[in-house]
């Protein structure tokens, strides 16, 4: 989450955008090896209990179906699409990664579930008018879907 800058930063930021000066990055990675790494994390293991998780979250967060839970109806105008999803594996995978693992654990998606989702949601007015903010509503969509499908179909 991005907040205003403060005095501080903001003369930092003029400073720095605003002169002459080229400033370069040092180069840490070509693009081959960015490839091999995408294509490494696309290779971590997710179990298909853990894929529906996936897949239950995000629907969960879409007001009036059937995954929904009462805040989503109540504060959601908009869920997350499908590319909400996939940016939800993927961040779940690298963080497995990160942690030294090669599969994907349900921690790994909760720990990811609010940058991966906050700004794929949109709040209905009654939100705005009470000052919920998406965060919240996704908190609570964590918290009341259950990590184990109540059927036992998994996709």
């Amino acid at each position: 989450m991005v907040g205003y800058s403060n005095r501080e930063e903001l003369n930092m930021i003029i400073e720095r955008t605003t002169k002459g000066v080229n400033l370069t990055a040092d180069k840490v990675m070509d693009g081959a090896e960015i490839v091999e790494w995408q294509q490494l994390v696309r290779e971590v293991i997710l179990a298909p209990h853990v894929q529906d998780y996936i897949a239950r979250v995000t629907l969960a967060t879409h007001p009036d179906g059937p995954f929904a839970v009462p805040i989503t109806n109540q504060y959601l105008r908009w869920g997350s699409s499908p590319r909400g999803a996939q940016t939800l594996t993927l961040a779940a995978k690298v963080r497995a990664l990160l942690s030294g693992r090669y599969n994907v654990s349900f921690e790994d998606v909760r720990r990811v579930f609010l940058p991966a989702m906050r700004h794929r949601v949109i709040l209905n007015f009654e939100a705005e008018a009470e000052g919920i903010d998406p965060d919240k509503v996704l908190l609570e969509v964590l918290e009341k879907v259950p990590e184990k499908a109540e059927d036992t179909k998994v996709a």
